[in-house]
């Protein structure tokens, strides 16, 4: 048996830059049988080529910095939000634009990912977004004049936003990609962790003002300069021509004579693949669902992890440390059940799996809500993070499975960033329904927002499983 293969490169131009690869590739068989296409694609490794290794290592410290940012809110919105007030001479509803312009970075980092892909590649990426967010610590750390602020915290929500999309949709496409999803969005888990842990013995022990916890992050702007060294050298063989070739859009044609053409098409032009991604059936409906899907399961992930210390303290009557724990344990249990689910999730099957991990999170949610007792709260809070954890790698990993390849940074890349603004926006949204109606409202809201989730789960096609023995 003879293997024979052909191709040919041709470089066209009109409005767009664009790149067509001719690839052929056919199989004659010996006794004389009519050739059989041929279609062999690597799945790409976290470990080889030993380049991967490094862009691995890489993004995982990606998001234990990302954890740590999105978390430390919490601990500190009983106290900031107060001392703001105070320090700034401005009323809540004008705080409360700090925790909301992180919102409009991700929408910015949702719309400008793919031309960013497009004309640096995934080099810059790992320049731009630790950059932004690198300049977002040390201006808030001299705690600037109040519009300052503001517009900072954008910087630090385009950022976050910027690498959320890339690296998700990076991961979302290898070997293992639940396992890999699920150990880096750990590390988001672990970095979410360590915040509270600060955050919550500067405000309840040293009893210092809100901006020392930037203080403290100046040890974290140390660390952010070895994310963006890093990001960088890791990805900076990542060109926008790497990506258009590695995102090309396939078309196979059969001629009379029974040879199959398959033509890989790329384009300069960002409004192509947003045009296909988000408006074009059935891929509109894919990218749509994970979106809302992902908008309201990081909004009730960050808002829990937000308010549950407000909660603690005003409804369950806990003293500042521990009411300050609360926090510490919902995020490490959405840290432990990444890594321990991550693993369990693709046997059951990554559609059923989540299907059953977000009603047993209701449950955990009615104990946190119906039983007026301070240990059954923590406790419950913590098994909700537990089955809260693997919903995004598994978001994730069905977006890839369903979106065509040429799709995979566009699409995913939206959904991760557009609906990681949840993170931004309910706990904004939370908090003014809070400053009306009490922190009660936090557990029926976020039943909701669950309730939500899992029937956006069940309107994704199902034709995809994602089980492996």
């Amino acid at each position: 048996m003879a293997t024979t293969t052909t191709a040919t490169t041709t470089a066209m131009t009109d409005n767009t830059e664009s790149q067509v690869i001719h690839l052929e590739q056919l199989r004659e068989q010996s006794d004389g049988e009519s050739p059989n296409k041929v279609t062999v694609e690597a799945v790409p490794r976290w470990n080889q080529p030993r380049g991967n290794l490094y862009r691995t290592l890489a993004a995982f410290w990606a998001f234990l910095m990302m954890g740590m940012n999105d978390a430390a809110y919490g601990p500190l919105i009983p106290y900031q939000r107060s001392q703001l007030q105070t320090y700034y001479s401005v009323s809540y509803t004008i705080v409360s634009l700090v925790f909301l312009s992180p919102f409009a970075g991700y929408i910015l980092a949702a719309l400008l990912n793919t031309p960013i892909h497009l004309r640096a590649g995934q080099r810059g990426i790992s320049i731009i977004a630790p950059s932004c967010k690198l300049l977002a610590y040390i201006v808030i750390a001299v705690h600037p004049p109040f519009p300052v602020l503001v517009v900072i915290f954008l910087f630090a929500g385009f950022g976050i936003g910027l690498e959320d999309a890339a690296w998700n949709a990076y991961f979302g496409v290898m070997e293992h990609a639940n396992e890999l999803l699920g150990v880096m969005h750990s590390l988001y888990g672990l970095g979410a962790v360590i915040s509270p842990l600060i955050a919550t013995s500067l405000i309840t022990r040293a009893k210092v003002g809100w901006w020392y916890f930037y203080y403290i992050m100046i040890i974290k702007i140390g660390l952010e300069t070895i994310e963006l060294i890093t990001s960088t050298i890791a990805f900076f063989p990542s060109t926008a021509a790497t990506y258009r070739a590695a995102s090309a859009k396939l078309t196979t044609t059969t001629s009379e004579n029974g040879h199959t053409t398959t033509t890989a098409t790329t384009s300069s032009n960002a409004f192509a693949p947003f045009k296909e991604a988000l408006f074009k059936r059935p891929h509109a409906r894919v990218t749509w669902l994970a979106t809302c899907f992902l908008l309201l399961y990081m909004g009730t992930e960050v808002a829990l992890g937000g308010w549950i210390v407000e909660f603690a303290l005003r409804v369950r009557h806990a003293d500042q440390f521990p009411a300050g724990m609360t926090a510490t344990g919902f995020w490490l249990g959405v840290t432990v059940g990444r890594l321990i689910l991550g693993f369990v999730t693709p046997r059951i099957g990554v559609w059923r799996a989540i299907a059953i991990y977000l009603p047993l999170a209701m449950g955990c949610n009615l104990l946190l809500w119906l039983v007026p007792s301070f240990i059954v709260s923590a406790v419950a809070v913590s098994f909700m993070g537990f089955f809260l954890g693997p919903l995004f790698p598994g978001a994730v990993l069905a977006a890839t499975r369903l979106l065509p390849k040429h799709l995979h940074i566009t699409g995913i890349g939206f959904a991760a960033a557009f609906g990681g603004g949840g993170a931004a926006l309910f706990p904004f949204a939370i908090g003014a329904i809070a400053q009306a109606a009490g922190v009660k409202v936090l557990q029926p809201v976020a039943l909701g927002m669950l309730a939500g989730c899992w029937l956006l789960w069940m309107g994704l096609p199902r034709r995809w499983d994602g089980k492996r023995d």
